[in-house]
């Protein structure tokens, strides 16, 4: 170490000679070892001792701006698919759910930063199976790629929907559940008439409508003794009209219950419930009839599948529910219509015998042989 290195005190400088003679300057720290341009104590020393005092750090690639995104990517079909007029027509819950399903999958292992034209079945798949312990939302999510990659086949931004060729997971084929006579009266022994739980029950069931639309109803909606109404799912592009008579049991509830002035169900600050915060009391209310696992949705199955044991065709429970189709009137009422028509076929068995008493076999069968038929039929005109 020279004079001047010393003087300045300089930390890691170090001095070699080479075999000619010549004196090299180094800084060596950390196991870095940098060439330094002399002399010591030179304005050009002092430049590159200071660099090699603090060194830059690498930098890390540009993180990209909240909200971009990648060029043909899934995540930019989907930002094209919320600005077309098929998403902007569904109903505001609709969308709100379906986008939910589509962000959730974008941010699986950033598959929403791929090219959406390279998804194939199988990729879809492969997450479907993911979620095989939870089918009812992986069937969610494949049925909002399949209206998504619609959007992409309608909109030319794409030439097959992938998503179409992934079959849906079975699940539960019945859904929910549907209530039960007893179950139905272990309700109403926890909760009077005169009760808002009783009067959420009483509707659900007498009127066979969805939550959404109990929570609208109330007395501007009676005519003549019949609620008129609109149905709020799909009111904004295919709305169903309702027309349901107000039965007497339902009228004597609402009339021993205190309601709300536009509603019939309000919470207890007075006030109209939502369509979730009614879904979250009303499991509540089950809760404290120790019914986990009914629901309100169960009281629209059990409604439609009373009207089937009372013998009422699809067409006729479909003017009560309100379904446009049969599919999902048939799923509801299934066991129903399985227990009328098996009682209805035993009572014609019944009612046959009653009519045509049966021989007895020792004056049908002779000894040594049958008797000829017209015996047979003579025994049973007796």
């Amino acid at each position: 170490m020279t004079e001047n290195s010393m003087k300045f005190r300089l930390k890691y400088v170090v001095e070699d000679t080479d075999r000619h003679g010549n004196v090299r300057v180094y800084y060596r720290h950390d196991g870095r070892k940098i060439r330094l341009r002399g002399p010591i104590g030179s304005p050009e020393f002092f430049t590159d001792y200071k660099a090699a005092a603090n060194p830059k750090k690498p930098q890390k690639p540009p993180v990209p701006m909240a909200g971009r995104v990648v060029p043909h990517s899934v995540n930019w079909l989907c930002t094209q698919y919320y600005k077309s007029a098929m998403f902007k027509e569904l109903a505001p819950r609709t969308q709100k759910v379906r986008r939910s399903i589509l962000e959730r999958f974008c941010q699986h292992k950033d598959d929403g930063d791929k090219p959406y034209a390279l998804l194939r079945p199988k990729h879809v798949r492969i997450r479907r199976d993911e979620m095989s312990d939870r089918p009812e939302a992986a069937n969610s999510m494949v049925k909002a790629l399949r209206q998504l990659y619609r959007f992409a086949l309608r909109y030319d931004h794409h030439d097959e929907n992938p998503a179409e060729k992934v079959e849906y997971l079975s699940g539960n084929a019945d859904g929910f559940h549907s209530w039960t006579l007893e179950e139905i009266a272990q309700y109403e022994a926890t909760h009077p008439v005169g009760t808002t739980a009783r009067l959420a029950l009483d509707l659900a069931l007498y009127t066979g409508q969805r939550r959404a639309d109990l929570v609208q109803l109330g007395r501007q909606h009676v005519r003549d003794g019949w609620l008129v109404f609109t149905q709020h799912k799909g009111r904004d592009r295919k709305p169903v009209r309702m027309e349901i008579p107000i039965i007497g049991e339902l009228q004597r509830t609402i009339d021993a219950t205190s309601t709300g002035d536009l509603t019939y169900l309000v919470t207890a600050f007075n006030r109209p419930f939502t369509s979730n915060g009614f879904g979250n009391r009303f499991r509540k209310w089950c809760d404290d009839a120790k019914l986990s696992h009914c629901s309100v949705h169960g009281l629209r199955k059990a409604a439609a599948a009373r009207l089937a044991e009372l013998g009422c065709s699809e067409f006729e429970i479909m003017a009560i529910t309100g379904h446009t189709t049969s599919k999902e009137v048939t799923r509801y009422t299934r066991a129903a219509s399985q227990k009328t028509r098996a009682e209805s076929a035993l009572r014609r068995i019944s009612d046959d015998q009653k009519e045509n008493k049966s021989v007895p076999l020792s004056e049908v069968v002779a000894s040594g042989g049958t008797n000829p038929p017209n015996k047979i039929l003579k025994g049973n005109s007796k």
